[in-house]
């Protein structure tokens, strides 16, 4: 039997990952793209981006939209979606500058320092990232970052200790219980993320990041029925929220309601292309209807969005190995392991593979890896049973 792991599911409404590349070009005609350079049309300047990153042009989006911030400097909305642009691009000096430049403006915008956080944490500024993650918080979801940082640094026992401490202190303090939920939910620890992100929606029952978050750990659980519930209640509060869109769709493929998914995917995108996450959700909806080679059309499309998408490598990795297609898979899984060198799952599959290749010694030198990850418990279980098996025969 082949244990599947398919993370569609997102927690937060932004997912930046390392990325190197040289800067972009930008250009000084903004008739070019339909932009106009006399009149300040911020909303406007997104939805032409967008548009050209669904239509899978990058770089158009990326130079239609540097041009209309280069003429509308105090518009923090479209400068801050072209530094996601240059860091979805790759371009992290770019990326980093744009943000910056917004800080230097609006000291107090958590959105943008949470997007230099992840910058910093792409250049392994590790104490940069926290920081900048730290001042983006209450507001976003930095949690799972943080908690990615701190176990990099190798002070996570104490970071989860002083989470905890906030929250059992801050009783009737809504963020306090917000940040306590998402760092569980980060770890897999469902039971008690649903303690504390349904303690924050008794205070705020309007909160959509404690609905989305708490709808995941349902999720998570198999109970869909509470977990549409908050999302519709969510949607109910904004038609517009994409992670809330996205997760309903996610819990519709789970659920095997793949024509409402879809649509419900569609939606998604139409709000906000420019995610990869889209394109890895078209893709696992593809291989649940049993065609395989479209899912992998979908998952490299992902990557052509973003480089740097975890979830593309991930399923690449599975898809391939699965059809033993064993050279593509392991390309994909160490790809993947660029980005995220210390995810258990992507490490796990890495040692399937090798396994899978009669690699005895690479398959436990992975399991191990996967094993050492605290925050995911049942990955590692799953690895400790992988390693018995392998050093018992």
């Amino acid at each position: 039997m082949i244990e599947k792991f398919r993370w569609l599911i997102v927690v937060g409404c932004l997912a930046l990952a390392p990325a190197v590349a040289s800067a972009a070009p930008m250009t000084t005609n903004p008739d070019a793209y339909n932009i106009p350079s006399f009149d300040s049309n911020p909303q406007g300047a997104i939805r032409t981006a967008r548009e050209r990153v669904a239509a899978g042009d990058l770089a158009g989006a990326i130079k239609g939209l540097a041009t209309y911030v280069a003429a509308h400097p105090k518009e923090a909305d479209p400068a801050r979606l072209l530094g996601d642009l240059y860091y979805r691009e790759g371009n992290l000096s770019a990326a980093e500058a744009v943000y910056a430049r917004i800080l230097a403006m609006y000291p107090n915008d958590r959105e943008t320092h949470n997007r230099l956080g992840a910058v910093y944490a792409a250049l392994n500024r590790v104490d940069d990232a926290i920081t900048e993650y730290n001042r983006s918080l209450p507001g976003t979801d930095s949690i799972g970052d943080l908690v990615s940082l701190h176990a990099r640094k190798g002070d996570l026992g104490s970071y989860i200790a002083n989470v905890q401490r906030d929250a059992t202190n801050g009783p009737s303090d809504p963020d306090a219980q917000h940040s306590l939920g998402s760092l569980y939910l980060s770890m897999h620890d469902y039971g008690n993320a649903l303690k504390y992100l349904l303690r924050e929606l008794d205070m705020v029952p309007d909160s959509l990041p404690a609905l989305n978050q708490a709808a995941v750990a349902y999720m998570d659980l198999g109970d869909y029925t509470r977990a549409f519930a908050l999302l519709d209640r969510c949607l109910l509060r904004d038609r517009t929220s994409y992670a809330c869109t996205l997760n309903l769709a996610a819990g519709d493929l789970e659920t095997r309601s793949y024509d409402r998914g879809r649509a419900l995917l569609d939606r998604a995108q139409a709000l906000e292309p420019e995610h990869p996450e889209i394109m890895v959700n078209y893709g696992y909806l593809e291989d649940s209807l049993g065609d395989w080679k479209l899912a992998v059309a979908d998952y490299v499309k992902a990557l052509a969005i973003s480089a740097y998408s975890r979830d593309a490598y991930l399923n690449l990795g599975i898809d391939y190995a699965q059809h033993r297609l064993f050279d593509l898979a392991e390309s994909a899984l160490l790809k993947g392991l660029t980005v995220s060198p210390q995810d258990a799952v992507l490490h796990y599959w890495l040692g399937r593979t090798y396994q899978d290749q009669r690699k005895r010694d690479l398959a436990v030198q992975q399991f191990e890896a996967a094993a050492a990850q605290v925050n995911d418990p049942q990955v590692a279980g799953l690895a400790r049973l992988r390693i018995s098996q392998l050093t018992n025969h």
